[in-house]
């Protein structure tokens, strides 16, 4: 197996986190929102967490900082807007087949209702 092929699992926010950033690049409130939406509100990240995870994200090649802005003259130019990297983009997809791999065999154990009913 090659250097750049991982496969250990990626942790709950950095998947969330690259999950949100593959659909252009956000700044860190950007993020947090879009992974509450993207989770149907069940995940609500911390600033703590997502820059804690960011940090960790940069420093393995997953994410990098951007250099232009969605809009400069709505933005605050303090905003660090972020984007998903090659390796990330790899990352993602190797965890989401992770994913499919699992609810597959779920399916054919029988083990997922056909109908998903969620309960307030």
């Amino acid at each position: 197996m090659g250097e750049g092929q991982n496969q250990t699992s990626l942790t709950p926010a950095v998947f969330h986190i690259l999950l949100a950033l593959s659909g252009g690049e956000l700044h860190g409130y950007g993020i947090m929102k879009q992974v509450k939406e993207d989770s149907k509100g069940k995940v609500k990240m911390g600033a703590g967490t997502l820059y804690g995870s960011l940090k960790r994200m940069l420093d393995a090649n997953l994410v990098e900082e951007c250099d232009k802005r969605v809009d400069a003259e709505l933005d605050d130019e303090r905003r660090i807007y972020y984007q998903i990297t090659g390796l990330g983009k790899k990352a993602l997809s190797a965890e989401l087949e992770r994913y499919s791999s699992i609810v597959n065999l779920a399916q054919e154990l029988k083990l997922l209702p056909k109908h998903f009913q969620y309960e307030s």
